[in-house]
């Protein structure tokens, strides 16, 4: 008999999950995915479907790695939601299967997996694209996506100053940078 799905709080993938774990691991899969031949992984373009009638679009992101024998897939839901609302505007799930049966191994929370994945992608393109003398580091907005870019970068790279611009409509993230991240 199967064992019902283990559930992954986003508070223990904070606990669990760091970035020098990460980026060699993510890099690797980069690697092998945008490699040449037979990858063994396969992952689609995203599926967004649209929810017109609650002003938001749903996204799933299927992926296989054969060697691994990972599948696992994210949904992501997207809403438009004003200034005042107590619901964050991106909702995310990371479903892990068993890839020989279908069935679901574990349901994980999927905000901080997104938020770290997100910015060990771009510093691994900084650490093959950025110019080495680079003493700067500008950030552009101040959401979760801006605070994981900063959290990684300044883990793995060394800057002199860290600089970021708000246009944001949620004024509270402005406060919280200029409070407590500007370098």
């Amino acid at each position: 008999m199967e064992s019902p799905p283990v559930f992954i709080s986003g508070d223990e993938v904070k606990r669990l999950l760091r970035y020098a774990d990460l980026i060699p691991r993510l890099e690797a899969a980069l690697a092998v995915l945008s490699g040449p031949g037979d990858s063994g992984v396969v992952q689609p373009v995203r599926s967004i479907i649209p929810l017109r009638n609650h002003n938001g679009f749903m996204g799933l992101m299927p992926a296989y790695m054969e060697a691994e024998g990972i599948l696992c897939t994210k949904m992501v839901c997207f809403y438009k939601r004003g200034a005042d609302s107590a619901l964050p505007s991106t909702q995310a799930t990371v479903l892990l299967l068993d890839p020989e049966h279908g069935n679901v191994k574990a349901i994980i929370d999927g905000h901080v997996i997104t938020d770290m994945r997100t910015a060990a992608t771009s510093a691994i393109s900084a650490k093959y694209l950025m110019p080495a003398q680079a003493e700067v580091l500008a950030i552009l907005g101040t959401g979760r996506q801006a605070l994981s870019h900063y959290n990684v970068f300044t883990e793995i790279f060394s800057f002199k100053e860290v600089g970021y611009s708000c246009v944001s409509q949620y004024p509270h993230y402005s406060k919280l940078w200029s409070r407590r991240y500007w370098v």
